[in-house]
């Protein structure tokens, strides 16, 4: 184990509304920790009371239809990620029913070396329709849909989503470990082509980090926020900050909802940094420096907005986007890459 700080701890709160989270906690745009606020919740009740009770609360409304699940190997030690020489992932992607799942969760309970499992990101109304209904809270808007996460004691690398995060520990205990958007350096990010949900992965593990190959983790350590959440803890994760999380114990389930304040966009930001990497990752130096003040100028506007010299009506894609000008933009881009293929 290699000696780094302790992460610091996240901030906790109690008794949160929601005109207290949209005019403080949100602007903030700093990690939280709500404590307590699904311990009311049935399956919160019933999960302190036993697995059983859980697995017995959950097949309420469960279904016969296969559903996604991923499994790994002993040797992985619940820890999901890459093989050894980052080809390929470190675990298999299959499907069973809900019920079978539970009770392998529950059977496997005692085992020495048991097989990591999880149900991942699946929308609470397709997995155990009526669930929600019974176990929800109101901070988020009523459409955002709640996802489930179920599984062992596995270890979910750190990663960001391109969305806001509010996630409630119905099950098991969770340890965060976050870091701020702005250490994307020090984490040494795995293949983008290559990830296990999606967006990339560090490749640095937090429990125990070689920082012979990743020198650059100890100034990220040094920013790194930690909180473990009992059943019915809620932890608020803003847009694009890192997490790690461990789930404690040998039956684990998270609810999370996510969403975007933003308007939905006219293109994927993602796919935005896929071609910047296509048209500017190769440039020479003093190329990439220039087209870096041209971006802060024109897209992240650091100097406010890039147009307010000239009228409105001529302003073109410097303005407002609306549905004319992203299809103009669309059908210029799709020009361009016809022509330099």
């Amino acid at each position: 184990m290699t000696a780094l700080p302790p992460p610091a701890p996240i901030r906790e709160v109690e008794g949160l509304t929601r005109a207290a989270f949209d005019a403080e906690i949100r602007p903030g745009a700093e990690p939280v920790v709500i404590r307590g606020l699904g311990r009311d919740w049935p399956v919160v009740r019933a999960a302190r009371e036993s697995d059983e009770a859980l697995v017995a609360y959950l097949k309420r409304f469960s279904h016969p239809n296969p559903v996604n699940a991923i499994v790994g190997a002993p040797e992985i030690e619940g820890r999901f990620g890459y093989t050894d020489d980052l080809t390929a992932l470190n675990f298999t992607r299959g499907q069973s029913p809900l019920d079978p799942f539970l009770d392998r969760l529950l059977r496997d309970r005692g085992a020495a070396r048991p097989y990591a499992m999880a149900v991942q990101s699946i929308p609470a109304g397709e997995l155990v329709p009526g669930f929600e209904q019974e176990n929800g809270h109101d901070l988020v808007d009523a459409s955002v849909v709640p996802r489930l996460w179920l599984g062992n004691a596995i270890r979910v690398a750190t990663h960001y989503d391109l969305q806001e995060n509010v996630g409630v520990v119905v099950a098991g205990r969770r340890r965060f470990t976050l870091f701020p958007p702005d250490q994307v350096a020090n984490l040494y990010m795995g293949p983008l082509e290559l990830t296990p949900a999606g967006t990339p992965i560090s490749l640095v593990d937090p429990a125990d980090p070689d920082l012979a190959r990743f020198p650059r983790f100890a100034d990220a350590a040094k920013t790194a926020r930690t909180a473990t959440l009992e059943p019915g803890d809620a932890i608020y994760i803003p847009f694009h900050w890192w997490h790690a999380v461990d789930s404690l114990g040998p039956i684990n389930i998270l609810m999370n909802w996510w969403w975007s304040p933003a308007a939905a966009p006219e293109a994927g930001a993602y796919d935005a940094l896929l071609f910047a990497l296509l048209a500017l990752g190769s440039l020479p130096a003093d190329q990439r420096a220039a087209w870096r003040t041209m971006f802060d100028h024109l897209v992240f506007r650091t100097g406010g907005q890039p147009a307010e010299h000239l009228p409105a009506e001529v302003r073109g894609v410097l303005g407002e986007i609306d549905a004319e000008k992203a299809g103009r933009i669309r059908a210029t881009l799709l020009h361009q890459l016809a022509q330099s293929t």
